[in-house]
């Protein structure tokens, strides 16, 4: 008698979908950012399937007082092209003040795969730069992510 281990593979809607709520206030963008990819890859979960969207939705709340380490604010820029000559410049600093909420999409939207799955996984991020969210008939669960001890 050989004992053999089965491996899961999960298809699309077995695994029901639970709401996290995540507060920015001081977190660090980056880690903060891996550890809401993490969740909404499905990662977190012993039933995650790279080719299945297994991922949990997630509410940011205070993304105006996410925090950067060193001058990354006034030294890293976002760049982008309008369809005119040269491109258009914007220090993250000047971003934060102008749209809180732009800097964790964009670094959560590139931790994710590049493809139809990862824009589908993108859906399930909420993100608002105040302490209040529309999301509370959902009754997310508070999450503690992004801190190193």
């Amino acid at each position: 008698m050989t004992l053999r281990q089965k491996t899961t593979v999960v298809k699309p809607g077995q695994v029901p979908k639970k709401w996290f709520h995540v507060d920015a206030d001081g977190q660090v963008l980056g880690r903060l950012a891996s550890d809401i990819a993490m969740i909404l890859m499905g990662k977190h979960q012993p039933t995650y399937t790279p080719h299945v969207d297994t991922g949990d939705y997630v509410v940011v709340t205070n993304a105006e007082k996410v925090v950067m380490t060193g001058r990354k604010l006034e030294h890293r820029h976002y760049t982008w092209y309008t369809g005119y000559p040269g491109q258009k410049m914007e220090s993250y600093g000047d971003r934060l003040a102008r749209k809180p909420e732009d800097l964790i999409y964009h670094a959560v939207r590139r931790m994710l795969p590049k493809n139809k799955l990862g824009r589908h996984m993108l859906e399930k991020l909420k993100i608002y730069a105040g302490p209040e969210h529309p999301h509370q008939a959902q009754m997310p669960e508070p999450l503690e992510i992004g801190k190193r001890v």
